[in-house]
């Protein structure tokens, strides 16, 4: 620049150029001067460099006093450091934050006012310099800037400003710890836009253009902050200006917490829901079991996982002393040292539960010992660190046993998970005692089927006869499933297979009357089919239901011819050593059904070296395994060793291809 001439390179300047120069520059400088808003320059250093008129009319203070002089120190004392902060934030941020400041005044008196300040364009005044502004501020407004500052500090909200025709964003009052955390210091739409999640951006955007056309706006959406992390924002707007200029002003709050909180409690309720429908499940189990292991393995097994435990056991009281279950467990850590175990022994915390029926529950191995010390030793075997040992009720609340259930770590046993304890524990007695219960009319019905069945068939010369009988192994049932063998005149042999419908004792009864009814009709008729229909009128006639399938068959040891009467039973099988053949005797209704039902007789020729096979359909039927295919693995066995019938009917009892569901009656019989 040339300093005489004012012109760039040696070239001067035209003078109409310089003469539009000087007359802007007078213009600014009255701009300057004469604006309503108090103004300073100011330097790095805090010290003023120019001022208005309005600058000198509030602080009271000629122009030339105030050169040279740090404004910060026209403030108050008290807020002279921050009026210090203020500045550095001038030159150090893009947008720093107004703040409400006492101007103390060359008379003295404080007056509040909202002071500005922001960073000039680099030399525009000779070097870093900044603007100041004082503005007296209103009551309401300071009263709202109080309120915001208070709402947004520390908070997860922001309070922000876009306008809608350039874009540009940002933030009432100042920065807020959300805005930093979310935008940093990006002020475009786009670069905020940019950080929404890919699934939401589309209805963040398609809400924006709906906003331009001059509607409020509000949206839930996903956002990455400056840290990379997701969050979750709620933002509310309204729309105010006009064409010109549009803007949206509102709040955004930070729900990610919110959002979390449900999203825990949905799953919260959801793992409740699933814990209540497994425990519905496992307590329908318990209804439903049959033997003591049963019930004891669900309380040991299934219903452990419901409350988070490691391991479980169960003492059942049995003759005054504590018995480990299951009986088929393994027994590990403790259960060797209570096996045996007086049950009155209130010195460990089993037999003090079976003693006053009070639950036990300790958070830590020294809980347990300062209660209860004999259990130092045992402690050495187990890793677990906690206890609830609740008392298993039967009727009248008479303890049955003890149901222990233990963590690898402390565990406090919440209200609801004690109550739920002893609920499944009370289940689990009621259990038992049905069990017990149905396991003695078990053995009382067997006793009676057995003794119901002839306790030996009569041995008949010229006929080989082999019989079986299995119970069943599901739980407690006891069927009505016999055979008989009667001695006939004139080298004939009365064949019987039956099955009675029903369970139970009553079952075993009916059995009886039907094999009694079907030997005193025997001896008297010849024919099969009139022997089924006297016992079918019979069982009508006296009242009960009672019905049976059974099978009538008499066979002429001379001839080998076999006259059969069917009500319902399976057919019967023929085996050779070549292979076998159902035979299907014509069929009527069961015994006991109608009391006017005729059966008919089918004839067929047992010859010699062929094995005649009667049975019940529980050796051939289950629901599992259809009767035509469990006749056919029926046969194939028996052909392989029709010659041995007794050989025969031990391996076909063994063999049970309908699995032992139901109770079985096996007949064989082969001509010497």
């Amino acid at each position: 620049m040339n300093r005489t001439t004012g012109s760039a390179e040696g070239r001067a300047e035209p003078p109409a150029a310089r003469q539009d120069e000087r007359g802007a520059g007078r213009t600014v400088a009255a701009a300057f001067d004469g604006a309503p808003a108090a103004m300073a320059v100011v330097d790095r250093s805090g010290a003023i460099l120019l001022v208005n008129r309005a600058f000198t009319a509030v602080t009271g203070h000629p122009a030339a006093r105030l050169a040279g002089r740090a404004w910060p120190d026209l403030l108050a004392p008290a807020d002279c450091g921050r009026g210090w902060d203020l500045h550095r934030d001038a030159f150090e941020r893009t947008e720093p934050r107004p703040r409400t400041l006492a101007l103390l005044g060359a008379d003295g008196e404080r007056r509040r006012m909202t002071v500005r300040g922001r960073a000039l364009p680099e030399g525009e005044a000779g070097g870093p310099a900044a603007v100041v502004m004082l503005q007296e501020a209103m009551r309401d407004e300071e009263v709202l800037r109080a309120i915001t500052e208070l709402r947004t500090a520390g908070s997860d909200t922001a309070l922000w400003s876009l306008d809608l025709r350039t874009g540009r964003l940002r933030e009432l009052f100042g920065p807020s710890p959300l805005g930093r955390m979310l935008a940093g210091d990006a002020r475009s739409l786009e670069d905020c836009l940019a950080r929404v999640h890919r699934d939401d951006i589309a209805r963040v955007r398609d809400a924006m253009e709906a906003s331009k056309q001059g509607r409020d706006y509000e949206q839930r959406f996903r956002m990455t902050d400056r840290f990379g992390d997701e969050r979750v924002l709620h933002a509310k707007a309204r729309f105010i200006g006009g064409p010109e200029d549009a803007r949206l002003v509102g709040v955004i709050d930070d729900v990610t917490e919110h959002v979390q909180l449900i999203r825990r409690l949905a799953d919260r309720r959801r793992i409740e829901a699933a814990q209540g429908r497994q425990v519905t499940e496992l307590a329908a189990k318990l209804v439903s079991a049959t033997t003591v292991d049963e019930v004891t393995g669900l309380l040991t097994e299934e219903f452990v996982p419901i409350f988070g435990g490691s391991t479980a056991g169960v003492m059942l009281v049995e003759d005054g002393v504590l018995r480990p279950y299951p009986s088929n467990a393994q027994r590990g850590g403790t259960a060797p040292m209570i096996d045996g175990r007086d049950a009155a022994d209130t010195a460990y915390p089993m037999g003090a539960v079976v003693q006053d029926r009070q639950p036990r529950f300790f958070e830590s191995r020294a809980e347990i010992l300062e209660r209860f010390p004999a259990v130092a030793e045992m402690l050495a075997h187990t890793g677990a660190q906690s206890w609830a040992t609740v008392p298993i009720f039967g009727d009248r609340r008479v303890a049955l046993g003890v149901w222990q259930v233990a963590w690898n770590q402390p565990h406090h046993a919440t209200p609801d998970e004690r109550a739920l304890m002893l609920t499944l524990a009370g289940l689990a007695g009621q259990a038992l005692q049905r069990v017990q219960r149905q396991q003695a009319e078990l053995e009382l019905a067997d006793e009676v089927q057995r003794r119901m069945l002839p306790p030996q068939i009569p041995e008949v010369p010229g006929i080989d006869i082999a019989v079986r009988y299995l119970p069943a192994r599901a739980g407690w049932r006891v069927c009505g499933d016999f055979y008989d063998v009667i001695r006939l005149p004139e080298r004939r042999v009365g064949l019987v297979v039956g099955d009675v419908q029903g369970h139970g004792v009553e079952a075993a009864a009916a059995m009886g009357q039907i094999r009694v009814a079907f030997r005193a009709y025997a001896t008297t008729q010849i024919d099969p089919g009139v022997v089924l229909a006297e016992t079918n009128r019979l069982l009508t006639e006296t009242g009960e239901i009672v019905f049976a399938t059974c099978g009538y068959l008499v066979l002429d040891l001379d001839t080998g011819q076999m006259q059969a009467a069917w009500a319902g039973q399976p057919p019967a099988v023929i085996a050779t050593e070549e292979g076998y053949r159902v035979w299907e005797p014509e069929t009527g209704p069961p015994v006991g059904v109608d009391g006017d039902s005729k059966y008919a007789v089918t004839t067929r020729v047992l010859n010699p070296g062929e094995t005649l096979l009667m049975c019940s359909d529980g050796l051939v039927e289950s629901s599992e395994v259809a009767m035509d295919d469990g006749i056919a693995a029926v046969g194939d066995a028996l052909h392989t060793m029709a010659p041995d019938v007794h050989a025969a009917a031990t391996s076909l009892a063994a063999l049970a291809p309908a699995g032992r569901g139901d109770d079985i009656a096996i007949l064989l019989a082969r001509l010497d």
